[in-house]
């Protein structure tokens, strides 16, 4: 294998931009937005550093190599050809994930059979779907490329979070609607049905310079490409923390005592509790904070996700009233999937952001300048 090839992030699709631009922060400069993610060349320590600081990224792929083949017989002889040794550990297991499009070989099922023999017969790892590491083999107008699975489990797993309630956001999607809605760890954000408290820990996290994987591992470290010493260098990185860090707060409310409960456990576990602040309170009750304005996210109960649409369209006419009456100059996100539920808030929102999946809708991030 070169020592430069294509390393892929997956991401929400509708929020490829917005993962590129994180990329470009982290110092992947030439990193382009594609269908379904991001693409850039790099080497093993650029899939380290992905996975461990990258905060919108579903997953780290590492494009370890392609050739053409027509039929099963090829693909057979060319994957027994393949350097598998390079990348995967003979003493790792291994789980293979075809997919085919416009090709001669059309049976996905029998080139992943061709593919798993080769493997176990010509490394000698043992070759199961619940391996630890996993291949994609994708094989599109014939022409087979393989990848390697870096991460393993989804990188929204950060490791830290137990609690969740219902309907919960994916920490990765949390950050990209963060850095969506122009936050960028150095405002204050108030979110005011937080649930388990992910966008309210994402924000501070970013803001005290966390690393998104601190608390977990990775599949890249159980490839032979895996060097301890130069993954330790990698770890020992620090992000900036925001320069205002001791005037931030990040502040959480819900009228669940048990999503408080859940919010609270979560930050603390996150080591982020000295910046949050999580309070038990009904959107009509909630308060302006005491400091500079900053911005207002949420992810309120919508359509077919929770309840009676009429008391949520009454909820969002009462949130939105709250923000314009008591959050000038604060900036308001709010996600949803039903745009009448977004209007019916009153709030001044520009056009939203492109559909993106969660958790089976396609949901839009709806977001307004400053408050007047």
């Amino acid at each position: 294998m070169d020592n430069q090839f294509e390393i892929f992030l997956v991401a929400p699709p509708g929020l490829e931009q917005t993962l590129c631009d994180e990329a470009h922060t982290l110092g992947f400069a030439k990193a382009q937005p594609v269908p379904g993610g991001v693409s850039f060349e790099g080497d093993w320590s650029d899939v380290w550093r992905a996975n461990r600081y990258l905060r919108g990224a579903t997953r780290v792929l590492a494009r370890i190599g392609s050739f053409r083949a027509f039929h099963l017989a090829q693909l057979d002889k060319r994957s027994r050809k393949f350097p598998w040794a390079e990348v995967l550990r003979p003493d790792v297991s291994v789980r293979v994930e075809v997919t085919c499009k416009k090709s001669k070989i059309y049976h996905a099922g029998a080139a992943k059979q061709r593919i798993e023999k080769a493997i176990s017969e010509t490394l000698g790892a043992e070759v199961s779907d619940k391996g630890t590491v996993q291949i994609k083999a994708r094989i599109d107008d014939n022409l087979v490329t393989f990848s390697v699975d870096t991460s393993g489990e989804s990188l929204h797993k950060r490791g830290h979070k137990e609690a969740v309630g219902k309907a919960p956001m994916r920490e990765t999607l949390a950050a990209l609607f963060l850095r969506a809605a122009g936050y960028d760890g150095k405002e204050p954000v108030l979110d005011p049905m937080c649930g388990s408290g992910t966008f309210v820990i994402e924000a501070a996290e970013q803001a005290m310079g966390l690393a998104a994987g601190r608390a977990r591992m990775f599949a890249f470290e159980q490839l032979a490409t895996f060097d301890a010493s130069q993954y330790s260098r990698v770890k020992a990185e620090v992000l900036t923390p925001s320069e205002n860090l001791g005037d931030l707060t990040f502040f959480g409310s819900d009228r669940n005592e048990g999503a408080i409960a859940n919010s609270t456990a979560n930050a603390d576990r996150a080591g982020v509790s000295v910046l949050t602040q999580f309070t038990k309170a009904a959107v009509s009750d909630l308060q302006r904070p005491y400091g500079p304005p900053g911005l207002v996210i949420v992810n309120p109960p919508y359509g077919t996700r929770i309840g009676n649409k009429k008391l949520l369209f009454a909820l969002h006419g009462a949130l939105g009233e709250v923000l314009k009456e008591r959050f000038s100059g604060w900036r308001v996100g709010i996600v949803t999937s039903d745009a009448a539920l977004a209007k019916s808030t009153g709030l001044p929102f520009k056009q939203p952001g492109p559909p993106v999946p969660h958790g089976g809708l396609k949901v839009k991030l709806y977001q307004t300048a400053p408050l007047p």
